[in-house]
C-alpha cells in the first residue's frame, strides 16, 4: 500500500493537470503518481545503462586486477573449502 503525499499546485497548473488526467481516464492522484513513477523508472534505467557501459568499458581492467579470486585475503587452503555463494 502506498503512502499519502500532499503537494501544492497553483490554480492554473492544477486545472491543467486535472484536464490531462481526465483525458487519460485517471484521477489527479493517479496522474501525478504515474508521472512520478515514470520519472523514477527513467532515472533508474539511465543509471543502470550507465553502470553497464562503465563495467563493459573496464571489464578487462577488472579481470586483470581481480581475476577469479573470489576470496581475496583468505589463506590458500580456505579458498577451496569456502562455500561458492559466500562472496
Amino acid at each position: 500500500m502506498g503512502k499519502q503525499t500532499n503537494i501544492r499546485l497553483d490554480d492554473a497548473v492544477k486545472a491543467a493537470a486535472e484536464d490531462r488526467a481526465k483525458r487519460r481516464g485517471l484521477s489527479l492522484q493517479g496522474y501525478v503518481a504515474d508521472l512520478i513513477e515514470a520519472d523514477v523508472n527513467q532515472s533508474r534505467a539511465a543509471f543502470m545503462a550507465g553502470a553497464a557501459t562503465f563495467l563493459a568499458g573496464y571489464a578487462d581492467a577488472f579481470e586483470a586486477e581481480v581475476g577469479e579470486d573470489r576470496y581475496p585475503g583468505l589463506p590458500e587452503g580456505l579458498v577451496e573449502s569456502a562455500p561458492r555463494d559466500a562472496a
